[in-house]
Order: structure tokens, then C-alpha cells, then sequence
């Protein structure tokens, strides 16, 4: 198959490529990653400008792409220059969720930038199942009633609104049942908090909210699967520009450092390690084009090649982050030196949507399933 980038897509590759090397610095996006916010608006608002969000969705909803090489374009770029805008959170994931539910005029605002959705359907005791809702809902008046907890909700502070997943029928662990409501935020007690590698999450609890349902009432899973794979997605794309970047880092350096007065880079044992490390990250460009192929697939063989995709990515990532921090030695643990910060993302990229043994297990079952 040719995996060629239209010339859409390429534009779109050089568009923002420009436009983070030229107005985007790494300190900024740094100390911004850890003010209150979490990020930057004023950035967020020139990649809506930009056309970054349009790109991810298709033109039937106001974009001009939304197909799985759109996604990966899009996120690869911003992934090597350590973009850490929600254009995932408040974008990407909540867009066609709404966009199912009849609400265009929201999608249209968050593909213009001016309005952010986040979804919250992690829950504390979960470990990454999305099955698993103990939050309840219940009919009240024209509305529902929810109540329950959700943790790691990124960039919730300051949306317009959650889409909130919770329980109307079955049992904990039950696919069937769950069903999507819009919450607004002054019916939700948030605790805000900076994550790890820059940025902002929250936990949310809800003790009667009102939420107004989205799309079929107990007939959520396959919206909240598809938005995982398209998570996985954008994650794994983002991964594969970090580790480009990291790489690139890692090489110059072994170039320019010297050891008895010979370059590092001479040394036999470093060039192993190197070659691995790239061979890390050619395992993980197959794996991305390969998961957005699977977004055009049906739910249940997309979903195998999605869990294949995080846990490649997961267990490539902390390979190229582990290596470059040994490469570099002691000065790639600096606040100071870039490398730092780009490897701790890569790190935490693993820990978002299911970790490697979730993806692991859940690749497995989904074999037997087959």
C-alpha cells in the first residue's frame, strides 16, 4: 500500500512546522504548562486558526480532513516541538461526540477555537477500563441526575462543559448501560492539579448534577471506544515526533561531545545504543501508520491494532527516553537543557489511555474474543 501524505497533508505538516519553530519556544511552553491554566490560549487559538482542528475533523462536520492520516499529521508535528495545547482533550476526543449528538453549532465553536469540551470517563478505580462506571444517573424532570467521581480529566479547567460517562442501566462492568450527558461546569466540583510532564488534570464529583443526554440512553460504548482509539492515535503520533526530536538531540550531542579529547559519538558501544534507539523509533513509525490505516476498519479489528499501537509506543518510549538520558549522561536531567522535558512527556504518553499491561491484556482478550 502507498502511505504517501497527500498534498493536503503535507501542506499541512510544513504549516505547522513553521509556525512552532518560528512563534513557539520551549520555555514558554514550559513555565505555561505549569501556571494555573496549563497551557496557552493565545497558542491554542492560532492552531485553531492554523487549521490544525479543522484537519481533524471531516468536511460533513466544518473541517477539512478527520481521516486517520489527518489525525497523525497533525499530532506528529506537534509533537516535535512538545506542543502541549489540548487540541486533543477539548478537540479531537469531544468534537465527534458531539458532532453524533446534533450539536453543530458546538462543534463549530471548537473547530473556530472559541469553545473546549473535555470528557470524564476515567474513574478512580477503573485502572483504565472505561467499562467500569459506577457513576449513576437517573431521570429528573426533563433532564438527569448524575452522581460519582471521575479522576484525570485533562484540561478541564475552564471548558465549556463535560461530557460526563455514566451508568443507566446494568452492572459495573457492563458495556451496555453507560450513556453520555453534557454537564455544565458550575454543576461539578472540581480539584485541579499539575500533572508531570506540564499541563493541567482534575478530579471531578458530581452529587446530583444536571446533565443533558447525548445520543442513545445505555448505548454509549461504541462513542467512548472510538474515542479511545482516536486518543491512541493522536498519542502515538505525538510520541513518534518526541522521539524524532530526542533523537535528533541525542545525535547532535554525541557529535559535538568530547571524552579524552575524542568526539563520543567514535565510540563503538554508543553507536549500538543508538541504532537501537532508532530502530525504537521505526517500530513505532510502522505502528502509527499502521493504527491510521485501522481508523477507516471496523470497531472490533480496529480496536486489536489500536491496543498492538499503545503498547508499541509504551514500550518504545521509555526505551528512546531511558537510552537518550544515558547518552546524554547527567546534563539530560537538567530543568535547564531540553531533553528533560521532552522525555518525561514521552514517558507519561504510556500512562494515558491504558498503560503497556492494560493494552497488553486487552490485546490478548480481544484475540480469543476473535
Amino acid at each position: 500500500m502507498d502511505f504517501t501524505h497527500t498534498e493536503t497533508r503535507r501542506m499541512l505538516a510544513d504549516t505547522i512546522d513553521r509556525y512552532l519553530r518560528d512563534k513557539y519556544p520551549l520555555a514558554a511552553r514550559v513555565e505555561a504548562g505549569n501556571s494555573e491554566q496549563g497551557f496557552q490560549p493565545a497558542q491554542y487559538e492560532a492552531l485553531a486558526e492554523l487549521g490544525v482542528i479543522a484537519a481533524l475533523f471531516p468536511e460533513d462536520q466544518g473541517g477539512f480532513g478527520g481521516e486517520g492520516f489527518d489525525i497523525s499529521v497533525a499530532f506528529e508535528e506537534m509533537g516535535k516541538k512538545l506542543v502541549n495545547e489540548p487540541v486533543m482533550e477539548n478537540a479531537l476526543i469531544p468534537g465527534p461526540i458531539l458532532a453524533a449528538a446534533g450539536m453543530d453549532e458546538a462543534v463549530e465553536n471548537i473547530i473556530a477555537g472559541g469553545a473546549r469540551y473535555a470528557l470524564a470517563a476515567e474513574e478512580p478505580q477503573a485502572l483504565y477500563d472505561l467499562s467500569h462506571v459506577e457513576t449513576t444517573a437517573e431521570k429528573s424532570g426533563d433532564g438527569y441526575s448524575l452522581s460519582g467521581k471521575k479522576t484525570v480529566v485533562r484540561a478541564a479547567n475552564g471548558c465549556d462543559g463535560y461530557i460526563v460517562s455514566a451508568r443507566t442501566s446494568g452492572g459495573t462492568n457492563d458495556t451496555d448501560g453507560i450513556s453520555l450527558f453534557l454537564v455544565a461546569p458550575d454543576q461539578v466540583s472540581a480539584r485541579d492539579y499539575t500533572t508531570v510532564d506540564g499541563g493541567r488534570a482534575s478530579e471531578l464529583t458530581l452529587e446530583g448534577a444536571e446533565g443533558t443526554l447525548l445520543g442513545d440512553e445505555g448505548g454509549a460504548w461504541p462513542a467512548l471506544q472510538a474515542a479511545s482509539d482516536r486518543a491512541i492515535l493522536a498519542l502515538g503520533s505525538e510520541a513518534l515526533g518526541i522521539m524524532q526530536t530526542i533523537a535528533a538531540m541525542t545525535i547532535e550531542y554525541l557529535r559535538t561531545r568530547k571524552q579524552f579529547g575524542v568526539v563520543i559519538g567514535k565510540f563503538q558501544a554508543l553507536q549500538h545504543r543508538t541504532a537501537e534507539m532508532l530502530i525504537e523509533i521505526e517500530q513505532t513509525r510502522s505502528a502509527v501508520i499502521n493504527a491510521a490505516n485501522a481508523m477507516a476498519l471496523g470497531a472490533e479489528e480496529r480496536a486489536r491494532i489500536m491496543a498492538a499501537t499503545k503498547y508499541t509506543i509504551g514500550k518504545a518510549g521509555r526505551r528512546v527516553a531511558e537510552e537518550s538520558i544515558q547518552l546524554h549522561g547527567g546534563i539530560g536531567m537538567t530543568w535547564e537543557y531540553d531533553l528533560g522535558h521532552f522525555a518525561k512527556r514521552l514517558i507519561m504518553i504510556d500512562h494515558e489511555w491504558g498503560d503497556q499491561d492494560f493494552h497488553l491484556s486487552r490485546f490478548v482478550a480481544l484475540g480469543r474474543a476473535a
